[in-house]
């Protein structure tokens, strides 16, 4: 054997004697290496894409992200002792199973796998995951996790979700499917909009069940100005400013109004010619900004994933409560007043989206959102909103959570969308809710309101 194969010989044995000597990751170690919270962003935005691409209403968003951040905390709880499950405190919700004692696991992994099992089971695109999931798991193994602990944390994952997938089918949304509102054509009451005169979205969302709420109707908030087109009356006076304003729209208005627009599906017409834009939600938008809050925060896994979900809890209760209201008022929105009755050549900034007026689901639930995520991460902390950019709705820039919220309310008025009424009183009603999340929904054991 001739001295170049022999030295070659040598240190293969070498190698293999280091890797060999080399010890496994501890449980501790690789579910430090797999708790990483980019990984949770990178799947939370997958399902975003996903939810734009199949162009979901609103509250239909609201909901799969609500389930899908519920699986994820659920899974991943086991992972820290300050935490506990949510069973018995979500309405009529039951812990799910726990993991067997004595066995090792990968929680974080565990957590992304129930995540990503519930965003497939909720969401038609399934190729958008299947392309995502083999990289997106193969860095689970690559932070050190045994394969036996592999297969058993993505097993116990599936039975998470399974078991979020369960209290899902029992919540109503399978018998709202089919009901259209009807339009009465009474002067005051809502009617189908330009361009596109769809149907009312989600006429009978109030009848899911609520996540924390007691009732549907819990916080329902005052009585919108009664319609009367008298000079001078509560509601001509909001007719009034909503048609002056869209006249007289500035730069820093449009730029406000189209940042805040997060209308999923808009109609463009030209001239003979329509064509569909597909935009991200407002629960979408609100839970991009807790992510780049929290990166910006450096929170850890275990409080990114409780952000997540009581902020998607806290959406979904929004909109249940938004809607339930949208459809007992059914107040008419601006546009088919001022057209009927002021300019018929009038236009609002934004598309009027297609459901009744009041209150306005923006301030509903922006201001629930940014009362929950106060609450979790801080008051006071400025942050700068890009996340939208690459849907060309640039980038903008807020001192605290409150302060988009307010912005995202009034640029509703400024969109010609809304009258002021459904801004003020959506706001009280969103802070209602995101209170009672916090006050209902005890994440943590020994904190005071679970915070």
């Amino acid at each position: 054997m001739n001295t170049l194969l022999r030295s070659g010989l040598l240190m293969a044995l070498l190698l293999v004697g280091f890797v060999g000597c080399q010890k496994p990751a501890t449980p501790a170690e690789y579910n430090a290496k797999a708790a990483n919270p980019e990984y949770y962003n990178t799947a939370l935005n997958k399902l975003t894409q996903v939810i734009i691409h199949d162009i979901f209403s609103p509250p239909v968003a609201s909901r799969i992200y609500a389930y899908a951040n519920l699986a994820g905390y659920e899974a991943l709880v086991q992972f820290d002792a300050q935490y506990q499950s949510l069973g018995g405190k979500l309405k009529r919700y039951e812990a799910g199973p726990a993991p067997t004692p004595g066995q090792d696991y990968c929680f974080p992994l565990a957590s992304a796998r129930a995540f990503m099992t519930v965003a497939r089971a909720l969401t038609f695109s399934v190729e958008f995951y299947d392309e995502f999931e083999p990289s997106f798991y193969e860095q689970y193994k690559k932070a050190g996790v045994p394969d036996e602990v592999y297969e058993r944390s993505m097993a116990y994952g599936e039975a998470v979700a399974k078991h979020v997938l369960d209290y899902a089918a029992k919540d109503n949304y399978k018998q709202t499917r089919g009901f259209k509102h009807t339009v009465t054509n009474q002067d005051g009451t809502w009617v189908p909009t330009p361009p596109a005169y769809m149907d009312a979205a989600e006429p009978q969302w109030n009848k899911l069940r609520c996540w924390a709420m007691d009732t549907c109707n819990q916080f329902m908030p005052p009585r919108p100005p009664a319609y009367n087109l008298t000079k001078g009356s509560p509601y001509d006076k909001e007719l009034q400013e909503v048609y002056t304003i869209g006249k007289s729209m500035d730069k820093q208005k449009q730029d406000i109004a189209y940042f805040w627009d997060d209308n999923a599906f808009v109609m463009n017409v030209a001239g003979h010619v329509s064509y569909a834009s597909k935009k991200m939600t407002p629960g979408g938008h609100w839970l991009a900004i807790g992510q780049t809050v929290a990166r910006q925060q450096k929170l850890n896994l275990m409080r990114t994933v409780e952000m997540y979900a009581l902020t998607s809890f806290a959406l979904t209760d929004g909109f249940i409560s938004c809607w339930d209201e949208k459809y007992r008022s059914n107040m008419v929105r601006p546009e088919t007043v001022i057209n009927k009755y002021m300019d018929p050549k009038w236009t609002p900034f934004l598309q009027t989206p297609p459901f009744p007026e009041y209150s306005s689901g923006h301030s509903v639930i922006s201001t629930a959102a940014a009362t929950v995520m106060t609450a979790l991460i801080g008051d006071s902390i400025a942050f700068v909103d890009s996340t939208e950019f690459k849907y060309g709705h640039g980038v903008r820039s807020f001192k605290s959570f409150r302060d988009a919220a307010n912005e995202a309310s009034i640029s509703r008025l400024y969109g010609g969308i809304h009258y002021r009424a459904a801004l003020d009183n959506g706001q009280v009603q969103g802070e209602k809710v995101g209170q009672w999340v916090l006050q209902k929904l005890h994440t943590r054991k020994s904190a005071v309101a679970g915070r």
